[in-house]
């Protein structure tokens, strides 16, 4: 049997692509082997696509910006990294490209993609329902497949004929493999997760500081941890951490980690969270959360004109249950008072906090790929697609 080559492409601008793509590229790989294919997958991302073998071409660590006037303060910088790749897959033709999310920047490369007739998978769907559905029709003109991981997108992309698949949700997959069952939650331990952009940061921390030392004023047993995604992030709330505290002598005692999320989210007994994919790798781990999230004002301001909140919510574990799982804050309301008292309700013990649990076992069945996985489901759509066009 002749052995033949193919060359993927995958585009991840988040921490959370830079995950998937990992996976993804891994397992393409597999199913290469398997039927004699020799897969090379070359693309932007972050350390965890390098580590998984992937030739990055753009290192997309510091990329995930959100807002109007955070993306305008790095336009240079992505116009630079547009132009560079398309110029780099127009001279390489890559078999296929893999999109994960990031729709700023991936909708407007799979539009030069199509010009050259250079095939796109899109994985993880940009969220059309909520920030315009007349942009589906360009998704169905520039794409040849679309692959979501929540159920109620396939029935949003149906009227444009766009082939769509769902495949389930990959974190799923990896909370499951990362699960330790010797690690028991703390009652007592309330985790702070104040996002992974600086952004989140500089809005969220300060809000969810001034809730800790509220709810340790009425519960001194409880135990307060900061955790965060990578070095950058920790250096920046090391910075804030330590501003507040010298203007708060007597605020609680703060634990800041770095790199440890997925222990903290199976060892503390309740969270609070910026708004995001940690929200739902929270609620698969088990952990109940209270959700809050703050925008630049002009940004909001805008998005107000063309963001319809889909199904009522902007936290994703509400929007897959269609009703609300996580109690959720935004802008001014992500104060002390009302957050405090929203986190009171899921403590252990707390009036919701046995709802808020079943409630998201259902969000996490629902989500599952089923015996298979989502992400094996999700390489193979793609492997199948790359060999048989």
């Amino acid at each position: 049997m002749t052995k033949t080559s193919k060359k993927i492409w995958i585009f991840a601008g988040e921490t959370s692509g830079d995950i998937y793509g990992a996976q993804l590229a891994d397992e393409m790989r597999k199913l290469g082997q398997q039927s004699n294919v020799d897969v090379t997958v070359e693309g932007m991302g972050g350390p965890e696509m390098k580590k998984a073998g992937v030739n990055i071409l753009v290192d997309s660590t510091e990329l995930g910006v959100v807002g109007l006037i955070e993306v305008f303060k790095h336009i240079f910088t992505f116009i630079k990294i547009f132009r560079y790749l398309v110029k780099k897959a127009v001279a390489e033709k890559p078999d296929a490209i893999i999109l994960i999310d990031y729709p700023g920047f991936n909708l407007r490369f799979a539009a030069q993609m199509y010009k050259h007739n250079i095939p796109v998978i899109w994985y993880i769907s940009p969220h059309v329902w909520t920030w315009g559905k007349k942009r589906i029709p360009k998704l169905a003109k520039f794409c040849r497949k679309m692959l979501v991981i929540f159920p109620f997108e396939t029935d949003v992309y149906k009227p444009s004929g766009l082939d769509t698949e769902f495949v389930g949700h990959p974190l799923v997959d990896i909370v499951e493999q990362r699960r330790d069952k010797s690690i028991a939650r703390d009652p007592n331990t309330l985790l702070l997760l104040p996002g992974s952009r600086a952004m989140e940061v500089n809005r969220l921390l300060l809000p969810m500081l001034q809730t800790a030392k509220t709810l340790y004023q009425r519960h001194p047993n409880l135990n307060f941890v900061i955790s965060t995604p990578r070095p950058k992030v920790f250096k920046m709330c090391q910075r804030v951490l330590s501003e507040y505290r010298n203007a708060n002598p007597d605020a609680p005692e703060f634990r800041l980690t770095c790199g440890d999320t997925p222990y903290w989210q199976q060892r503390a007994g309740t969270g609070l969270a910026a708004s995001g994919t940690v929200t739902v790798e929270s609620a698969i781990a088990g952990l109940p959360l209270v959700v809050a999230y703050k925008l630049n004002w002009l940004t909001i301001l805008v998005a107000s004109m063309v963001v319809r909140l889909y199904r009522g919510f902007f936290t994703m574990v509400n929007i897959i249950a269609n009703k609300e799982v996580f109690e959720e804050f935004l802008q001014w309301h992500v104060n002390a008072k009302e957050l405090s008292q929203a986190v009171e309700k899921i403590l252990p013990g707390g009036p919701k906090r046995k709802q808020v649990e079943s409630e998201i076992s259902n969000v996490t069945k629902e989500l599952s790929g089923g015996s298979e996985g989502a992400l094996r489901k999700a390489a193979k759509a793609c492997f199948t697609f790359t060999t048989q066009k």
